[in-house]
Protein backbone atom coordinates (compact mmCIF):
# COMPACT_ATOMS: atom_id res chain seq x y z
CA UNK A 1 0.00 0.00 0.00
CA UNK A 2 2.02 3.00 -1.17
CA UNK A 3 1.71 6.39 0.45
CA UNK A 4 2.34 9.77 -1.09
CA UNK A 5 4.19 11.49 1.74
CA UNK A 6 7.93 11.88 1.76
CA UNK A 7 9.50 10.48 4.90
CA UNK A 8 12.76 11.26 6.55
CA UNK A 9 14.71 8.78 8.65
CA UNK A 10 12.88 8.03 11.90
CA UNK A 11 9.78 10.00 10.93
CA UNK A 12 6.38 8.58 11.76
CA UNK A 13 3.50 9.87 9.67
CA UNK A 14 -0.01 9.28 10.99
CA UNK A 15 -3.01 9.26 8.66
CA UNK A 16 -6.60 9.03 9.85
CA UNK A 17 -9.13 7.62 7.38
CA UNK A 18 -11.76 7.39 10.14
CA UNK A 19 -13.12 9.90 12.67
CA UNK A 20 -10.60 10.29 15.48
CA UNK A 21 -13.10 9.57 18.24
CA UNK A 22 -11.79 6.66 20.29
CA UNK A 23 -8.49 6.52 18.37
CA UNK A 24 -5.28 7.42 20.22
CA UNK A 25 -3.74 10.72 19.20
CA UNK A 26 -0.93 11.00 16.70
CA UNK A 27 1.68 11.81 19.37
CA UNK A 28 0.99 8.53 21.19
CA UNK A 29 0.95 6.50 17.98
CA UNK A 30 4.30 8.02 16.98
CA UNK A 31 5.76 7.32 20.43
CA UNK A 32 4.81 3.64 20.30
CA UNK A 33 6.21 3.23 16.78
CA UNK A 34 9.49 4.84 17.85
CA UNK A 35 9.69 2.52 20.88
CA UNK A 36 9.95 -0.40 18.47
CA UNK A 37 12.23 1.11 15.80
CA UNK A 38 13.84 4.26 14.49
CA UNK A 39 12.67 3.31 11.01
CA UNK A 40 10.48 5.75 9.07
CA UNK A 41 6.89 4.50 8.92
CA UNK A 42 3.40 5.62 8.03
CA UNK A 43 0.59 4.55 10.34
CA UNK A 44 -2.83 4.66 8.66
CA UNK A 45 -5.95 4.22 10.78
CA UNK A 46 -8.76 2.85 8.62
CA UNK A 47 -12.35 1.67 8.83
CA UNK A 48 -13.74 -1.79 8.24
CA UNK A 49 -14.25 -1.37 4.49
CA UNK A 50 -10.70 -0.26 3.72
CA UNK A 51 -9.24 -2.82 6.12
CA UNK A 52 -11.18 -5.61 4.44
CA UNK A 53 -10.25 -4.44 0.95
CA UNK A 54 -6.54 -4.29 1.78
CA UNK A 55 -6.56 -7.69 3.48
CA UNK A 56 -8.42 -9.21 0.52
CA UNK A 57 -6.09 -7.60 -2.02
CA UNK A 58 -2.77 -8.35 -0.34
CA UNK A 59 -3.44 -11.48 1.75
CA UNK A 60 -6.42 -13.01 -0.11
CA UNK A 61 -8.45 -13.03 3.14
CA UNK A 62 -11.93 -11.54 2.79
CA UNK A 63 -12.25 -9.82 6.16
CA UNK A 64 -10.71 -6.87 7.94
CA UNK A 65 -7.84 -7.63 10.29
CA UNK A 66 -6.37 -5.58 13.12
CA UNK A 67 -2.98 -4.68 11.61
CA UNK A 68 -1.26 -5.04 8.24
CA UNK A 69 2.40 -4.22 7.62
CA UNK A 70 3.79 -3.47 4.18
CA UNK A 71 7.47 -3.67 3.26
CA UNK A 72 7.68 -0.02 2.23
CA UNK A 73 7.08 1.08 5.82
CA UNK A 74 3.30 1.35 5.83
CA UNK A 75 1.27 -0.02 8.71
CA UNK A 76 -2.52 -0.13 8.50
CA UNK A 77 -4.54 -0.34 11.72
CA UNK A 78 -8.26 -1.12 11.44
CA UNK A 79 -10.04 0.81 14.19
CA UNK A 80 -13.31 -1.19 14.36
CA UNK A 81 -11.43 -4.49 14.61
CA UNK A 82 -9.04 -3.13 17.25
CA UNK A 83 -11.93 -1.72 19.26
CA UNK A 84 -13.86 -5.03 19.17
CA UNK A 85 -10.77 -7.06 20.10
CA UNK A 86 -9.91 -4.76 23.01
CA UNK A 87 -13.43 -5.11 24.43
CA UNK A 88 -13.47 -8.88 23.92
CA UNK A 89 -10.05 -9.25 25.59
CA UNK A 90 -10.86 -6.91 28.49
CA UNK A 91 -8.11 -4.47 27.50
CA UNK A 92 -8.17 -0.73 27.03
CA UNK A 93 -8.30 0.39 23.42
CA UNK A 94 -5.15 2.42 24.10
CA UNK A 95 -3.20 -0.62 25.32
CA UNK A 96 -4.36 -2.68 22.35
CA UNK A 97 -3.34 0.06 19.90
CA UNK A 98 0.09 0.29 21.55
CA UNK A 99 0.53 -3.46 21.17
CA UNK A 100 -0.55 -3.52 17.53
CA UNK A 101 1.63 -0.55 16.55
CA UNK A 102 4.64 -2.31 18.10
CA UNK A 103 3.56 -5.59 16.47
CA UNK A 104 3.30 -3.94 13.04
CA UNK A 105 6.69 -2.25 13.37
CA UNK A 106 8.33 -5.52 14.41
CA UNK A 107 6.96 -7.14 11.27
CA UNK A 108 8.74 -4.41 9.28
CA UNK A 109 11.93 -5.31 11.16
CA UNK A 110 11.64 -8.93 10.02
CA UNK A 111 9.92 -10.51 13.00
CA UNK A 112 7.22 -13.07 12.28
CA UNK A 113 4.94 -15.51 14.02
CA UNK A 114 4.29 -18.28 11.51
CA UNK A 115 6.53 -20.74 13.36
CA UNK A 116 6.25 -21.35 17.09
CA UNK A 117 9.87 -20.36 17.74
CA UNK A 118 9.52 -17.14 15.74
CA UNK A 119 6.27 -16.29 17.53
CA UNK A 120 7.91 -16.74 20.93
CA UNK A 121 10.79 -14.46 19.89
CA UNK A 122 8.42 -11.79 18.56
CA UNK A 123 6.14 -11.93 21.60
CA UNK A 124 9.11 -11.60 23.98
CA UNK A 125 10.29 -8.53 22.08
CA UNK A 126 6.79 -7.01 22.12
CA UNK A 127 6.50 -7.59 25.87
CA UNK A 128 9.86 -5.88 26.55
CA UNK A 129 9.04 -2.88 24.35
CA UNK A 130 5.56 -2.46 25.79
CA UNK A 131 6.83 -2.77 29.37
CA UNK A 132 9.29 0.07 28.70
CA UNK A 133 6.37 2.11 27.32
CA UNK A 134 4.36 1.50 30.50
CA UNK A 135 2.07 -1.34 29.38
CA UNK A 136 1.49 -4.80 30.78
CA UNK A 137 2.10 -8.04 28.93
CA UNK A 138 -0.53 -8.08 26.16
CA UNK A 139 -0.63 -11.88 26.14
CA UNK A 140 -1.80 -12.35 29.73
CA UNK A 141 -5.41 -12.26 30.83
CA UNK A 142 -6.12 -10.41 34.06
Amino acid sequence: MPTTRTRTKSSVVVQYAVPRRGVPGAALLRKWARCASSRAVTLRIVGEREGRELNRTFRKIDRATNVLSFEGGDIVLCHPVIWREARAQGKSVTAHYAHLVVHGVLHLRGYGHEKKRDAARMEAREIRILRRAGFRNPYTVE
